[in-house]
């Protein structure tokens, strides 16, 4: 029904009178702008509810004006206007390119997926899409993979691994690793974090297969290591994968859980072994010190005794060859010389007074000490008349 049919009132309700179809019936005077003509909803303040299609000529209208000279179905479209939004459109297409990479971060840039360069830290730009597209990469970040699975839920395909000596290790580990090269990264391999872990895992097991199950339970496992995180890096490296490896660390390493018990009670023997041999080396080493000890004292006083007795043998014949020539000189003073000396050396050792009565006229009174304990020096009295008192020292045997 077309929106101007009065005949049925719609949902607007019926028209005034005098506005229906009859002929003797005169239109009534118009009271707006618009002249005569049938009142439409919403024109004239009646009921009714907005007129829709008055709407859309306005619309229409306003924007033939905003691109032309009136609002009239023949004006022509301004070609100013239609550069102005030409140009806005693409300042904001070409303004698109612009990004900032952050500190942490390094950005790969394509030419229609082509590798195209790389950028550093800060305000970027590149060509707007689809021309140029950025793939940004954290460098600095470090990233972990566990293998073996974790705290109480190991994966059995992942941590039992064959060792050199044929057996079984349940080893996890973790490799923590970073982003080297971002254009490599993001080019050469397609899923990074799953390339990480099956090159870890294998690098492992090549490396456990060429070492024993004791050295890996027990000292060996910082060599360990340091060959599995060196070849995984040189695989990397050969894949030209992009990615430094920064550590391994070897978790927990068991034997299965079915032969704990066995391989406790060897590890408990291996240490009372390793104890017993300690003690036994200390032993040897406290004897043989001891020994090379007593060997060097006796050595050394033998030295000593030498040295002694080659002296006194030395000083003996000095001695003889100057008694000689004293005596070449004077015999018969050189004769009781040595006479009194050797007198005085054999009594100083005795406890006996000698007198020289020879001329004497008076009696001769020993002093009270002549017999009391004697020492080992004798001390010679003199007499009244030449003669001389030669009395033991205290101490002195009779």
């Amino acid at each position: 029904m077309p929106w101007n049919d009065n005949a049925n009132p719609g949902p607007w309700g019926s028209p005034p009178s005098g506005e229906g179809g009859g002929g003797d019936k005169q239109p009534p005077k118009s009271t707006g702008p618009q002249g005569g003509g049938p009142r439409r909803p919403g024109g004239g303040g009646g009921p009714g509810g907005p007129d829709i299609s008055a709407i859309l000529d306005r619309l229409i209208a306003q924007l033939r004006g905003l691109f032309g000279a009136g609002g009239g179905p023949g004006d022509q479209i301004r070609p100013g206007a239609i550069a102005a939004v030409a140009g806005a459109g693409f300042a904001l297409w070409a303004l698109s390119g612009v990004y900032i990479v952050q500190p942490n971060e390094a950005a790969v840039v394509t030419t229609f997926g082509s590798y195209s360069r790389s950028e550093t830290p800060g305000l970027r730009y590149h060509l707007p899409t689809p021309i140029e597209r950025v793939e940004k990469v954290a460098v600095t970040s470090l990233n972990r993979i566990d293998i073996g699975g974790s705290a109480g839920a190991d994966v059995p395909e992942e941590s039992l691994m064959l060792t050199g000596d044929e057996n079984i290790v349940n080893l996890d580990f973790s490799v923590t690793w970073r982003v080297a090269d971002a254009a490599k990264y993001v080019f050469t391999v397609r899923d990074q974090e799953d390339a990480v872990k099956a090159v870890a895992e294998s690098a492992m097991r090549e490396v456990v297969g060429k070492t024993t199950l004791q050295d890996i339970l027990t000292t060996g496992r910082g060599r360990v290591q340091t060959q599995s995180a060196e070849l995984m890096q040189r695989t990397l490296d050969g894949w030209g994968a992009g990615v430094s490896i920064v550590e391994v660390q070897i978790r927990s390493a068991n034997p299965p859980q079915e032969v704990v018990a066995a391989f406790r009670e060897v590890a408990n023997a291996g240490q009372d072994a390793e104890s017993a041999v300690n003690e036994a080396n200390s032993y040897r080493n406290r004897v043989i010190n001891e020994a090379k000890g007593d060997a060097a004292k006796l050595t050394q006083s033998a030295q000593g005794y030498r040295e002694q007795s080659v002296r006194e043998a030395i000083g003996e014949a000095s001695r003889f060859s100057q008694i000689l020539t004293e005596y070449k000189r004077a015999p018969g003073v050189t004769r009781d010389r040595l006479y009194i000396e050797t007198m005085q050396r054999v009594l100083s050792r005795s406890n006996k007074v000698v007198i020289d009565g020879k001329g004497a006229s008076a009696p001769i009174i020993l002093p009270p000490d002549v017999f009391r304990a004697k020492t080992p020096t004798a001390r010679v009295v003199p007499q009244a008349e030449g003669g001389e008192t030669v009395i033991p020292s205290p101490g002195a045997p009779r």
